[in-house]
């Protein structure tokens, strides 16, 4: 089956319908997900560890499929797709690297994905020196990947999938052993894919590099969505950010120090974006 190249009158590419998923074990980690994406939009998917985020970004490239309800992508159920299907238009970044590398050199690495999905030599030569430059890899393009640093190598796992230019890039954890200066060049990535009419979704914990990107936000508690709506909305309301154990901006923080009700008053806090704490 294709997907869809693209979807008319305004349909979301990503839509999670009454979505619940339920681990061997019997762990029930989605407890009736419901939330839609539309093209062009960052999405921060805030929360604390074991609330479910890393599992249900895994549903939109196909790793996961629902126990009960479901999930489309590009207008097409996930459960008739595969992942390989689904992998050239979602590329996922995954939280740990030592579970997405195992070529034997950094430069190989970075080929793999462009050679499986049939991209032309001189197409794959251009993207390979593109992807080593733009994350400051080259000096290390000949080494094994195992060799390189936590940091060296969440940005090699970042390269490599960019360099197949999908439609959906999913970051888990994308910031955890960078530098400032990394940190900012991974804004300045998302906000050019962002331009480029795509998608980046970011599971983080680090709500100081998500809060300058302005992001729409979704704060998750014990599989479910507590809070859907914009950064400014939802990270300045207390009793969302305590439900689902985030700390709030340090800039937040500070304006209602200064001895503002609302942080920022004129943000639109949508009713229908917020959504139940407990799933009856």
């Amino acid at each position: 089956m294709q997907l869809n190249s693209n979807l008319k009158d305004g349909k979301p590419i990503v839509s999670f319908e009454d979505v619940f998923y339920s681990h061997p074990n019997g762990n029930v980690a989605l407890k009736g997900v419901n939330f839609s994406l539309r093209q062009s939009e960052v999405l921060a998917i805030l929360g604390s560890n074991g609330a479910g985020k890393t599992t249900l970004v895994r549903h939109i490239n196909g790793l996961l499929k629902p126990t009960r309800g479901k999930v489309s992508v590009f207008g097409e159920d996930t459960k008739q797709l595969s992942s390989a299907q689904l992998s050239r238009r979602v590329g996922i970044v995954f939280q740990n690297p030592n579970n997405q590398l195992f070529a034997q050199s950094v430069r190989k690495e970075i080929e793999f994905g462009l050679r499986n999905f049939g991209f032309s030599e001189d197409i794959l030569k251009k993207r390979v020196e593109s992807a080593l430059n733009d994350f400051s890899l080259l000096d290390y393009a000949d080494r094994p990947p195992m060799e390189l640093s936590g940091g060296e190598k969440k940005r090699l796992c970042i390269a490599l999938v960019l360099a197949w230019d999908p439609d959906i890039l999913i970051l888990d954890e994308p910031t955890v052993g960078q530098d400032s200066e990394q940190k900012e060049k991974l804004s300045e990535m998302t906000r050019l894919l962002q331009s480029q009419n795509k998608n980046v979704i970011l599971v983080t914990h680090d709500v100081e590099f998500v809060w300058p990107l302005q992001p729409r936000i979704i704060l998750m508690a014990n599989g479910l969505i507590v809070a859907d709506g914009t950064s400014q909305a939802v990270l300045s309301d207390s009793d969302f950010t305590n439900r689902a154990d985030v700390l709030a901006p340090q800039l937040v923080d500070f304006s209602k120090l200064m001895g503002f009700l609302k942080p920022f008053p004129s943000a639109p806090f949508e009713a229908e974006k917020i959504l139940r704490i407990e799933h009856g």
